[in-house]
């Protein structure tokens, strides 16, 4: 599960940690650097576009058109069933890279869940797996939404949460962009090279991170549980 993203630097400076060799990077995006970004938002998001690696706000969700009566709003894709008829076709042309610095998860019983505030040990910025049907706008903003891509925790990260996001390095975040990589072929290296639990960290936040309107670095500070 991945439902709340800490997006605290802009556009440019996840760009600048992704090292693109293509042709200069497109970022046209006016979604505001976040500690607290919450789905059913604009989020800034990576594709490549005519070999060009370009960065757009799109819509946290996805539902498609013919569904609208049928299905939720969803907002993650789990990696076991990428291949299935509904997410197939995002699969093959609609990869792409949600940048971020960390996320939230929560543990407990309802009514007393504690917030953790997941990232990399070395601090540096995420690239994580995402399909969408992004570049095509729709009335509804679901319909040309993306997923963040989840697999299962591993047991390293199981007793904070037993999904995490598919997280790549900056190297095979550009590959999963690649259009030349086939379906079939971005599965297999999401389940290949995905960085595992042992390159996580994570540490107790504020219950503040609960409410999505609510802002600021304080959100992803550490939280002293025996204070």
């Amino acid at each position: 599960m991945c439902g709340r993203l800490d997006q605290n630097h802009t556009a440019i400076e996840y760009v600048a940690a992704m090292h693109w060799r293509g042709p200069t990077p497109r970022v046209d995006t006016h979604a505001a650097p976040s500690y607290n970004a919450p789905p059913g938002t604009w989020r800034p998001l990576m594709r490549v576009v005519d070999e060009q690696l370009v960065v757009e706000d799109a819509f946290w969700g996805y539902r498609a058109s013919w569904a609208a009566a049928k299905l939720p709003v969803s907002i993650n894709a789990r990696l076991e069933k990428i291949t299935n008829n509904y997410w197939a076709r995002l699969l093959k042309s609609g990869r792409a890279i949600v940048p971020a610095d960390g996320w939230y998860e929560w543990t407990g019983e309802k009514g007393k869940k504690q917030p953790w505030h997941i990232h990399l040990k070395t601090r540096e910025p995420l690239f994580i797996a995402a399909i969408g049907a992004c570049g095509k706008e729709r009335e509804q903003p679901a319909e040309s939404g993306f997923v963040i891509v989840t697999a299962d925790a591993e047991g390293g990260m199981v007793d904070v949460h037993d999904r995490r996001p598919i997280v790549f390095s900056a190297q095979d975040a550009a590959l999963w962009l690649d259009p030349d990589l086939s379906a079939q072929q971005a599965e297999q290296l999401a389940r290949s090279v995905a960085l595992g639990p042992d390159a996580f960290e994570w540490h107790p936040v504020a219950r503040e991170v609960g409410r999505a309107s609510n802002e600021g670095a304080h959100l992803a500070a550490q939280l002293d549980l025996l204070a």
